[in-house]
């Protein structure tokens, strides 16, 4: 019999780990370890174990180029996973993996499904094995409460998701061997919830509070995480009454704020505000967020992955909370910008702009600017570029130069999440709740947007739901928040439109028989979700064929 290995690669100024495993209903565990210990001799100190614990936290995640999402907490798995959704369009085209997921054509051979699989069962692994092992290490029992906490809580997390996005899935708690990986059977989906509220609701009272973690341990789990991702599922299960219970504990322990200011939210400089509750960490040079040499407009050196749409663009109000409209005078196409809410700024490139010390121009008739819309230049495809999580002044190799974070919780998520489940509970709804949530939100100084006065239910909704698109764009929540509200067949169905260009002379790529678009907006493309059966991802098909029990 093999014996387990532990294969690690460390980073100089710290640990990080990438740890492959014996047993995994997923990977491929014929590759040649760099640098490798026997389980048999490894778990002899605390030293040891924070490596165990590291490997958990880093799992599949990658820290170079993705063509798809490693972990759902990448780079790619957070920002890229919009590019499924009504928010933004992948530059690569209509056959891209990910745009597939919703536009009415995915099959089980797509390969977004099997690499956020294949990395949730690899982190589940691993985690299995650390929790196998942590009680042989002789350490100080607190300390090893929670290290044991956090690594069910990331254990935990990927059944989250599991469950959320392909509903039934093996539940595996155990390390097993090969032949017993192979063989797993599919656990019901609500039966997988049971176990994941079980698992939050036993590990919050072994780790530490937000304000209690040092600034050497940052990224590591706090009672605040598990909260919100308790609260997700929640939410998700309309147990509304419970999220709100929830949520309400992340708010009365008084650690996080809303920060003034939005836009330093998502750069180096202000990565760590105690609004981010949980963020994956990146450090420029050794453990690099790529995800500006995915997404930085082509004037920069960037390859322009991700293009919002107008059907975003459009959610934006004029300042004074007013809807945006094309026929209004404050709308500029000169700015777009102008007289808006300004998370547009914080959020979009557009025409015109300035993008560092650059200008964007993507203008449909510019043929000399490397940016201009297109279906053919590596360049936008939606007349609209990323500025969020970009430090403009960042001078750096766009790809192994950037540690910016990405947020995976933040305080604002759980402001409008605890609004979004009294309202959906049937409770009142009284102005005092509005501005401890959504107004807080909205009231930032940065962007200091009117304040919500709707306390009706439902009209309510539509502008909770508005607030938290715009909120959290770019962020990786919205394929999740359309999915469980069941609107995707809504609104991940008919045309998708790019910016208006009233003054170009071209045809803005409008299909053959499609009359003149009163706007004058680019036309992107359609899509086709299939109500009633793209909400629940297949299995990966390598992965059915190798187990039929997964079918």
């Amino acid at each position: 019999m093999k014996t387990n290995k532990i294969y690690c690669t460390f980073l100089a100024t710290g640990v990080s780990i990438g740890l492959l495993l014996l047993v995994s209903c997923l990977d491929n565990l014929e590759k040649s370890p760099t640098n490798q210990f026997d389980n048999a001799t490894f778990w002899t100190n605390e030293t040891n174990a924070l490596i165990g614990l590291t490997a958990t936290y880093r799992g599949n995640l990658s820290y170079d180029f993705q063509v798809e999402p490693t972990d759902w907490w990448s780079y790619a798995g957070l920002a890229f996973l919009e590019l499924s959704t009504d928010n933004a369009y992948d530059r690569r085209g209509d056959n891209s993996n990910l745009n597939r997921l919703t536009n009415g054509t995915l099959l089980p051979n797509n390969a977004v499904l099997l690499s956020f699989w294949k990395g949730s069962y690899k982190k589940i692994t691993i985690a299995n094995d650390f929790l196998a092992h942590i009680d042989d290490v002789p350490m100080d029992e607190t300390k090893k409460l929670r290290f044991k906490s956090e690594a069910r809580f990331l254990r935990a997390c990927q059944y989250f998701y599991l469950s959320q996005y392909y509903g039934d899935a093996p539940l595996i708690t155990t390390v097993l061997t090969a032949e017993e990986a192979n063989t797993v059977t599919k656990t019901p989906k609500d039966r997988i919830e049971e176990f994941i509220t079980q698992e939050y609701n036993e590990v919050i009272a072994g780790l530490p509070r937000h304000k209690d973690i040092p600034s050497s341990e940052i990224g590591r789990a706090s009672r605040q995480a598990v909260l919100a991702f308790l609260g997700r599922l929640q939410l998700a299960q309309k147990k509304y009454r419970e999220a709100a219970a929830t949520y309400k504990q992340i708010i009365d322990f008084g650690d996080n704020t809303i920060d003034p200011d939005y836009a330093g939210l998502f750069i180096p400089s202000n990565e760590n505000s105690s609004e981010n509750i949980f963020s994956t960490q990146f450090i420029e040079l050794k453990a690099p967020n790529y995800l500006p040499q995915h997404a930085y407009p082509a004037i920069a050196g960037g390859w322009h992955f991700i293009n919002p749409y107008e059907a975003l663009a459009i959610h934006y109000d004029f300042t004074d909370g007013t809807p945006f409209s094309y026929d209004d005078p404050r709308f500029n196409l000169g700015n777009r910008a102008e007289n808006r809410d300004p998370r547009f700024g914080y959020t979009f490139l557009w025409d015109g702009c300035s993008f560092g010390e650059k200008i964007y121009d993507c203008h449909p008739d510019h043929t000399a600017s490397i940016d201009q819309l297109t279906v053919s230049k590596q360049a936008t495809r939606t007349g609209y570029g990323l500025r969020k999580y970009f430090d403009e002044t960042f001078a750096g190799d766009l790809a192994t130069g950037y540690g910016g974070n990405m947020p995976v919780i933040r305080y604002a998520e759980v402001l409008l999440s605890y609004l979004e489940a009294v309202l959906e509970s049937g409770d009142p709804i009284a102005q005092p709740l509005l501005d401890e949530t959504i107004n807080k939100v909205r009231g930032r100084a940065s962007v200091n947007m009117p304040p919500v006065t709707e306390c009706d239910a439902g009209k309510l909704r539509p502008v909770l739901r508005k607030e938290r698109r715009i909120e959290l764009a770019m962020e990786g929540i919205r394929l999740w928040d359309i999915l469980r509200w069941n609107i995707a067949g809504e609104v991940l169905t008919g045309d998708f439109w790019g910016a208006p260009f009233p003054d170009s002379q071209g045809a803005l790529n409008l299909p053959n028989g499609y009359p003149p678009d009163p706007y004058h907006r680019w036309w992107v493309t359609k899509k086709n979700f299939r109500a009633g059966q793209d909400e629940i991802w297949p299995i990966p098909e390598s992965e059915t064929n190798i187990n039929p029990n997964l079918k």
